[in-house]
């Protein structure tokens, strides 16, 4: 069996789906007995791509761009439905696995860093069940009052939490709510595999322009209508709205509580400040091999499935 995952992260926009298929084509296409494998395949790890019906929004690889490759962790739940970084762990752990006992390489790619992060180290959450009336009231807060509450209930959390993010604070401050005490430090049990993980890197100057060309063309090949869809599918505006960045000013413009400019102007701010935080996450890990050019990446992974 291989026992090799290849990582590919990077911040919104920078060319991962990208990397990840052409990686995988190429590896494909020179596996065999004689080097011990016989091919490759992509697993996702964005924690939007994992719902049914969330396509454009989210730049979901589309079956022409898959040229042939299996992908996974794509469309396994309904929007409606909340769907956590437990049960992705499991699926994409279980792929991983089955991956590798036909001697193929897995290649975890996307720019969700706390799935990731689960997936190679092993986080293990404290199991702790939704409390959704406290949800429902904290929601109500800005991220700021969130995070001011929870460095007054957990201040050891609070130095190691992304503070703009609504969902992890939330999270947090019912932890320690429910279990009356301090977060514990998190258990791992890190994934039983050689990991190489590479970093796609662009300059802020770039990636903005990158974010931009890519907004526009998902304006215009639909993303309005799929909103629209999810919409009169059942999904609230509400719903739509915690998904965030484009979903969330999209929505608001469907409500007709922002104008087209001001979506558009919102959508492209937002993404260049998820990017940063992404960044910010990545920046932390020492394992991650930046990639500067196409020939860097191919003496990289080539060395490691030596």
């Amino acid at each position: 069996m291989l026992n090799k995952l290849l990582v590919i992260v990077g911040p919104t926009a920078s060319g991962k789906t990208d990397l990840s298929i052409k990686l995988a084509k190429k590896y494909s296409a020179r596996g065999g007995p004689a080097l011990g494998w016989n091919g490759a395949e992509i697993i996702s790890a964005d924690s939007r791509q994992v719902y049914k019906g969330m396509d454009i929004g989210t730049g979901k690889v589309t079956k022409k761009e898959m040229q042939n490759i299996p992908h996974y962790l794509l469309d396994v739940a309904p929007p409606n439905i909340k769907f956590d970084v437990v049960k992705y762990r499991k699926l994409a752990l279980k792929a991983i696995k089955d991956i590798q006992k036909r001697d193929k390489l897995p290649i975890l790619v996307g720019g969700t860093g706390f799935y990731i992060q689960a997936v190679i180290d092993g986080i293990i959450l404290p199991q702790v069940k939704p409390n959704w009336k406290l949800r429902k009231d904290l929601e109500k807060k800005s991220n700021s009052e969130l995070f001011e509450q929870l460095k007054n209930l957990d201040p050891h959390r609070a130095k190691n939490i992304d503070k703009d993010n609504p969902r992890r604070l939330i999270r947090a401050i019912e932890i320690v709510l429910k279990t009356k005490s301090p977060i514990p430090k998190l258990k791992t049990e890190p994934i039983d595999s050689e990991v190489l993980i590479l970093g796609v890197k662009k300059d802020k100057e770039e990636l903005s322009k990158l974010i931009k060309k890519r907004l526009l063309k998902r304006l215009r090949i639909g993303m309005v209508a799929e909103v629209k869809k999810l919409h009169n599918e059942g999904v609230s505006w509400k719903r739509l709205e915690a998904f965030g960045l484009e979903y969330k000013y999209l929505a608001l413009f469907l409500q007709n509580k922002i104008t087209k400019e001001e979506m558009i102007e919102r959508i492209q701010k937002e993404s260049e400040h998820y990017a940063k935080r992404q960044m910010t996450w990545w920046k932390r890990d020492p394992r991650i091999h930046w990639i500067s050019s196409s020939k860097t990446v191919l003496g990289v992974v080539g060395r490691f499935l030596v």
